[in-house]
């Protein structure tokens, strides 16, 4: 596959990460009393178009490269989800969602290698 390919798919991932990272943080917002609606539906707003970026983004790579080829790059979502949540959302990464990451990483790596 070529470079354009490779860092679309990435970008795709990341699109998809952030639109989540962004639709949670709006949802935060909501368990405030009174909710800061001007506050949750710009970022919820930003949350859907980002996801649909990655939607549109992995629509162009299905039918550019294989669909074996790319599913690894669907499995780092639920690692970068989380250290996503970690950094922006600061959420606590426990010992269990370490090793979780790790097994998933090393799952992508023995895929991605067939």
């Amino acid at each position: 596959m070529n470079r354009a390919i490779l860092l679309t798919a990435l970008a795709s991932q990341l699109c998809l990460v952030a639109g989540q990272i962004f639709i949670k943080h709006a949802m935060n917002l909501t368990n405030a009393e009174p909710v800061p609606w001007r506050r949750v539906v710009p970022r919820f707003a930003l949350g859907i178009a980002t996801l649909s970026g990655w939607f549109f983004l992995w629509g162009g790579l299905l039918q550019r490269a294989e669909l074996s080829w790319l599913f690894p790059f669907e499995g780092l979502s639920p690692v970068l989800i989380v250290l996503g949540a970690a950094v922006f959302l600061k959420e606590k990464l426990t010992p269990r969602s370490l090793v979780g990451i790790l097994l998933i990483s090393a799952g992508v790596a023995l895929v991605s290698m067939s």
